[in-house]
């Protein structure tokens, strides 16, 4: 008897040892997962690409005053120097039949994009984009006590007159309209032919339109467009226009017809932001604007002949080459605020301007040109800020003003062309295919923590064995 319960206490006190072992075992796997994710686990060979991180947190850094030197009464401010709103009771003209306190969201959001000393260097990138988002969206809540998706002319003038004044008593910059290149005509149906609720939902496949731009997707819908080909079907349809593809698979159609298929399209943006709730309109026509705007390098490059002149036939660091390639470039980060696909592109679009006039060597590698230098230095050349590509806003804050997100400020170099065309230049990635299943010659040096899976099975059938005694 006593035999039997000194081997009882035995085997609960193995039990009871064995599971304390599993938890070490596991709580140790995790431990060196942990410690592996902070570690590269991989050194690639093209290190002059990218620097990674020192840490294994890696967020997009925001500019505000503590990164930026406080300069004299006299001196003139950098670029992202803080800033703070002057507001005040705007001057309306009584005539525009809005409610302008149901887009009071709406107003703040792009009076803060298009800040009086940002409006002009986040123009292309945050500001324009926003401006054209609150008059679709304005449309839209106009069209809300009317049967029609358009202002007519004179309510236009009066009401696109009131947004302005309202958006600079905001701190906006009252140039705007200027900046952006728009008018009171953005709120009218120009040449479209359909512009009444009725006649638009009886010409157009509404619930197909609706499903494709009530989620839009930031990551697909630049490259596996959902919502904008369902814009441009709905266009189409209102517009009568006939469009055609070449040979090249490019759509022709009647220069004539340009304009009547874009006004067209603010029809549909007008319905779009009837329907839709106002932060969904406004996502769905930022993300679209976004895929426009990182299509196209929106600096303006003058001829670089000093450039070419030191450059043209270099094969080495040359100190002439780089203090001409740096004077050129400094011109280009007094122009505006970019995006980090902007920059690839503006990179490359320079590299064949060079390419183009005999300079094949790449100057970039030998200068150490760096993608953050095509735009818009803060503290005079310190430190270069990209934009992220996805839709950003500019945000103000009572202690700091106004301020916005930086991305890529590690030193990513800036890519040189490998030919003096840049049709060959594509941001979307091909169609990715999953990768083959693992075999078993995949598995010869699974790793820690296949170690301590092959580690913990003997020991399991170990104690299962003795248990059966």
């Amino acid at each position: 008897m006593d035999c039997m319960q000194t081997i009882s206490r035995l085997k609960t006190f193995l039990c009871q040892q064995f599971f304390s072992y599993i938890i070490w075992l596991f709580s140790f796997q995790h431990v060196l997962a942990f410690q592996t994710l902070l570690e590269p686990s991989h050194v690639s060979s093209m290190s002059q690409l990218a620097t990674p991180p020192r840490t294994g947190l890696f967020d997009p850094i925001e500019i505000s005053p503590a990164v930026i030197p406080h300069y004299p009464p006299g001196e003139a401010f950098p670029p992202m120097y803080p800033s703070f709103p002057t507001t005040y009771e705007p001057n309306l003209t009584g005539r525009c039949p809005v409610n302008f306190s149901a887009l009071s969201s709406s107003m703040d959001r792009t009076a803060s994009d298009c800040s009086q000393p940002l409006a002009a260097l986040v123009g292309d990138v945050i500001c324009c984009p926003q401006l054209a988002s609150l008059l679709h969206i304005f449309r839209g809540y106009y069209s809300i006590s009317s049967d029609k998706l358009v202002l007519q002319n004179t309510v236009a003038n009066d009401c696109f007159s009131d947004i302005i004044s309202i958006l600079a008593s905001r701190g906006a910059n009252s140039t705007i309209p200027a900046i952006c290149s728009v008018t009171p005509s953005n709120l009218t149906g120009g040449s479209c032919p359909v512009n009444d609720i009725k006649k638009f939902e009886k010409t157009v496949n509404t619930s197909r339109l609706l499903e494709a731009c009530s989620t839009v997707d930031p990551l697909k819908e630049c490259c596996r467009p959902i919502c904008q080909p369902a814009i441009m079907e709905a266009a189409l349809q209102i517009s009568g226009t006939q469009l055609t593809i070449n040979e090249n698979k490019n759509i022709v159609t009647d220069p004539n017809h340009i304009d009547t298929l874009n006004d067209c399209k603010g029809i549909v943006y007008s319905y779009l932001s009837r329907k839709l709730s106002t932060d969904a309109a406004n996502t769905a026509f930022r993300i679209i604007s976004a895929c426009k705007v990182n299509k196209v390098c929106p600096l303006d490059f003058k001829q670089p002949s000093e450039v070419i002149k030191a450059c043209c036939n270099v094969a080495a660091p040359s100190p002439s080459c780089c203090s001409s390639l740096n004077a050129y470039i400094a011109g280009l980060q007094k122009q505006m605020l970019i995006t980090n696909k902007q920059a690839i592109i503006c990179a490359t679009l320079f590299g064949s301007i060079l390419r183009r006039s005999g300079v094949m060597t790449n100057i970039y590698e030998l200068c150490d040109v760096d993608l953050k230098d095509f735009s818009i230095q803060a503290a005079y050349g310190q430190q270069g800020c990209l934009l992220r590509s996805l839709p950003a806003d500019v945000v103000f804050d009572n202690s700091t003003g106004f301020s916005f997100t930086c991305d890529l400020t590690d030193n990513i170099a800036a890519p040189w062309p490998s030919s003096s065309s840049m049709s060959s230049l594509s941001l979307c990635a091909p169609e990715m295919s999953l990768p083959a299943l693992p075999t078993s010659e995949n598995f010869k040096n699974p790793g820690c923590r296949g170690c301590v899976l092959e580690f913990l099975v003997p020991i399991f059938l170990i104690f299962v064995g003795m248990l059966m005694y």
